[in-house]
């Protein structure tokens, strides 16, 4: 049997690993607020982020990805067939092992920057200092400050307006409901703008500025009406339970949308290097682009699917639990400020991870609760890791490289 047949079969090995811990670290995280904060159980946050990010990978993950993630290295490593392949392959495996490493820890990590740092190994090992991008490096660098610290800022005062205009007055359910049109347009429009802007389908539909937000507004509306009327429908019989009822159901629909769109997005952490070393195999060259097979798309995400229902709850327990207290309304604060943190930066132009939007958000949330709400503890031995996941992912990867060159 053909050596073309063994490699192609490590890299199924590797990229379904590494789409296995990107299901138990990164979407864990992000339906994480919504555990903490009782809308769903973990349970049904497996169940629904599992269905959600196949569907996410397969009808709206792209079919190109580019073979070198973020534009971080110079594709001029990519000259030699032969080293493209092994550096794929050190890199899928070098970043699935630090964020399985993460996991077991049960912390929160960015695999988006695992996947680049042991792209960075790679680059160093097949062309030397000079084929990395340092001023793309710089930029992963600043998301560690960027991204938490939008969502903090989001997710603080969108608690602080939640509680002066509801939770604050006599009859909280009424205000509530009155207001709830106003959360769910802006949450639906937030959704829209970031699939129109941040997805493959997108990229795909290309609409202008102008139209996008005009979309995204008239649905914002019509959803937001919507909403109001099948919540009377079903919160007819849970008025006791005040407006923390009216936002679990609003913030079920957030996660939903989370799940999708890491789907949609994050699968390409593990099918883009896949694909290179399919790519090769096939062909026996690369490009700049390659295309990315259905069947590809299905396997991460029945790989992401895999790792949610394995070992998701470890993440999710730290996030939704170990930082602060949450409820619904605080959990809903949370999401809404992840997913708008990310879709200001990205298009501010500013590299941004959700893993970090998502706890920069549960940060604000203590934070408007007082700093004694909040366990610092955890706080500092998350931020260890984030800074940690680019050069343990790297160095990683340059010695996973120099074996697989021994191998193979």
């Amino acid at each position: 049997m053909a050596a073309e047949f063994y490699v192609l079969i490590i890299g199924y090995v590797f990229g379904f690993y590494m789409a296995w811990n990107i299901g138990a670290n990164d979407v864990a995280n992000s339906m994480a607020s919504a555990v903490g904060a009782g809308a769903i159980t973990i349970r049904q946050a497996v169940f629904i982020a599992g269905v959600l990010n196949i569907a996410g990978a397969v009808f709206i993950g792209a079919h190109v990805t580019n073979t070198i993630r973020k534009g971080i290295v110079s594709t001029d490593v990519l000259t030699d067939p032969h080293i493209a392949l092994i550096g794929a392959l050190a890199a899928l495996l070098a970043s699935a092992l630090w964020v399985s490493f993460a996991t077991w820890r049960s912390l929160p990590v960015s695999t988006t920057h695992a996947i680049v740092g042991a792209m960075i190994g790679f680059g160093i090992m097949a062309g030397g200092f000079s084929v990395i991008n340092w001023g793309k490096l710089a930029g992963v660098v600043l998301s560690w400050v960027v991204s938490p610290l939008f969502s903090l800022i989001i997710a603080f005062v969108m608690f602080k307006a939640i509680v002066r205009l509801i939770l604050s007055r006599q009859a909280a359910f009424v205000h509530g409901m009155r207001l709830a049109p106003v959360f769910i347009g802006l949450t639906c429009f937030v959704v829209v703008l970031s699939f129109l802007f941040k997805t493959p389908l997108g990229n795909t539909l290309a609409l202008d500025g102008a139209t996008a937000v005009l979309s995204a507004l008239f649905l914002a509306i019509v959803f937001g009406f919507l909403g109001k009327w099948v919540l009377l429908r079903l919160l007819r019989e849970q008025i006791e339970n005040g407006a923390e009822e009216i936002f679990r159901r609003i913030q079920i629909g957030t996660s939903c949308y989370v799940a999708l769109a890491q789907g949609a997005n994050d699968v390409a952490n593990a099918i883009g290097p896949l694909a290179v070393i399919y790519f090769l195999v096939k062909t026996g060259n690369v490009a700049p682009q390659v295309p990315v097979p259905l069947f590809l798309l299905l396997f991460g995400g029945i790989g992401i699917a895999c790792g949610i229902s394995m070992a998701g709850h470890r993440v999710m327990e730290t996030l939704g639990t170990k930082i602060t207290t949450l409820t619904n309304t605080r959990g809903f604060s949370v999401d809404f400020a992840a997913a708008t943190t990310v879709l200001a930066a990205s298009k501010l132009g500013l590299p941004v991870s959700t893993t970090h939007a998502a706890v920069g958000g549960v940060l604000g949330v203590g934070l408007a609760h007082g700093f004694e709400a909040v366990n610092f503890t955890i706080v500092f031995q998350i931020m260890i890791y984030w800074v940690l996941t680019v050069p343990a992912a790297a160095l990683t990867s340059m010695i996973i490289f120099k074996i697989l060159s021994f191998i193979i």
